[in-house]
């Protein structure tokens, strides 16, 4: 069974041991609510370490709508049971109170990263993100931490701050890990109505449609656009909050596809909101 640890004094006194004799440290940051995509990103860190931390913290700073937060999945018996079974060696479990012991008067913020996708309908997530990832790496000291593609600008902004801030950390981009029909796996899937369950895989489609009219010639991101929000038409009235086709780097939108693109949407469900990639040319990993 994982040590689990919710105080920074006890975190850093059982990290000295692997620390001090060589031991790669694998951490993967969660919210908790944790699925099969969760479980990849521990098993790729549990392969490429000797030492293996996660977090699990629900992030008050990130949540830029209150009911996200009340409304947020907690099911600590299921997370403690798949971090033992890919074999965590340490959770740490901080408490809010624990990280942000008084009012936070100093954030991390990436603005030009933040300015597109989710970022221009969710103010102040991403500096919520950067700054609790931040203090994370900080307090465990990786030399390697994991983080989905499926949240691609959270992951932009993550390998851009430890880039800046001069991080000694390598950041591990992990593939998204999807159901049989494509939806990519979220904690916020558990919220799906029946109906919207059925609905939900056509996000998907409808980035693969985009990709697909990028391989058959087409660089119109406007075209583009409308043959992937075809496939989106059974979904209700005004649920797509975005359908972009940006510069993987910058997260700049694109009029045109000429080189490597990022393909990003976010689709409404309800009360439910779900995102999803891809990158064309596919990616490797």
């Amino acid at each position: 069974m994982p040590e689990i640890v919710s105080q920074t004094g006890r975190l850093r006194e059982l990290l000295q041991t692997p620390r001090a004799a060589g031991a790669s440290i694998g951490f993967v940051p969660t919210m908790g609510a944790l699925h099969a995509g969760h479980a990849r990103l521990l098993e790729v860190a549990r392969r490429q370490n000797q030492f293996l931390a996660a977090s699990i913290f629900v992030n008050p700073l990130q949540f830029d709508r209150p009911e996200d937060l009340d409304t947020y999945p907690r099911t600590w018996e299921q997370d403690l049971r798949l971090c033992r079974d890919c074999g965590v060696d340490l959770i740490f479990a901080p408490t809010p109170e624990l990280l942000y012991p008084r009012q936070q008067l100093t954030f991390v913020e990436s603005p030009s990263l933040a300015a597109h996708l989710c970022g221009r309908f969710r103010p102040g997530h991403f500096r919520g993100v950067a700054t609790v990832v931040l203090k994370l790496l900080n307090l465990v000291q990786p030399n390697r931490a994991y983080f989905g593609r499926k949240d691609a600008q959270q992951l932009a902004i993550i390998r851009r701050m430890a880039l800046d801030l001069d991080l000694p950390v390598e950041i591990v981009p992990v593939p998204t890990v999807r159901e049989p029909d494509g939806l990519a796996l979220s904690s916020r899937n558990l919220r799906l109505t029946p109906p919207q369950r059925v609905l939900a895989p056509l996000l998907y489609r409808s980035l693969r449609a985009a990709a697909e009219a990028i391989d058959a010639g087409e660089t119109s991101v406007p075209v583009i656009r409308q043959r992937a929000l075809a496939v989106l038409s059974p979904c209700p009235a005004e649920s797509v909050e975005y359908f972009e086709i940006v510069d993987p780097e910058t997260l700049v939108p694109l009029d045109r596809v000429a080189a490597p693109v990022l393909i990003a949407a976010a689709l409404w469900l309800g009360a439910t909101r779900l995102i999803d990639n891809l990158s064309w040319p596919a990616t490797s990993d």
